[in-house]
């Protein structure tokens, strides 16, 4: 974070100054007045600068692409990242020539990309956003896949009248597997174990 203290013959001169060393525009600052001044006899005698402090806010959403730009530097899987943006959710879409390294097995990679993303962007926004990381289509994919599974578990809960535990998934995952099920009115999905081995469970209805 960039912040600076300035002085001058009167705040607006003390922010201007700051505002140029920082090379930045008001908007996109906060400004604290330290010390209003005093203009002193005939303006010059007992006079007292201006003092401020100002400080460059964030762009959440430019931190967090810098971020994962970073990251990928570091695994040696440099990336572009697009951003997208609906409401208060944000999607940053990652594309790479080894764009695999970044996805991880089952996506656990990704995952926690999408988690620690979460974090970046929500230290430096005025209100909680929602975090999506995706790259090659793999939400879209994954999606379809626990779909896919859960139909099939359900029909082997009911065909074995016994409750099916799936593997631990992040919570928008097992949000994906309640929503699947939600219409079929012969079992139950319910969350059970703690972060971060939370699963959900597909259970008969008797």
């Amino acid at each position: 974070m960039k912040q600076i203290t300035a002085t001058g013959r009167t705040v607006e001169e003390a922010v201007e100054s700051a505002l140029a060393q920082l090379q930045t525009t008001k908007d996109r600052t906060e400004i604290t007045i330290i010390d209003e001044g005093k203009k002193g006899l005939f303006g010059i005698f007992g006079s007292r600068p201006s003092v401020v402090k100002v400080t460059v806010k964030m762009d959440p959403i430019e931190e967090a692409a810098s971020y994962l730009k970073s990251v990928g530097e570091q695994l040696g899987a440099p990336v572009n990242v697009e951003v997208n943006r609906e409401g208060k959710q944000i999607e940053f879409v990652l594309t790479g020539d080894k764009i695999a390294l970044l996805i991880g097995k089952r996506g656990q990679t990704l995952n926690s990309l999408q988690y620690l993303t979460q974090l970046v962007v929500n230290r430096y926004a005025d209100q909680y956003l929602t975090v999506i990381v995706d790259a090659e289509e793999y939400r879209k994919r994954r999606n379809d896949t626990l779909i896919q599974l859960a139909q099939r578990l359900a029909q082997k809960a009911l065909k074995t009248g016994q409750d099916m535990a799936l593997e631990p998934m992040p919570s928008y995952e097992r949000k994906i597997i309640h929503s699947a099920l939600m219409g079929n009115k012969r079992v139950k999905t319910f969350s059970d174990g703690n972060e971060p081995h939370r699963h959900i469970v597909i259970s008969p209805v008797k």
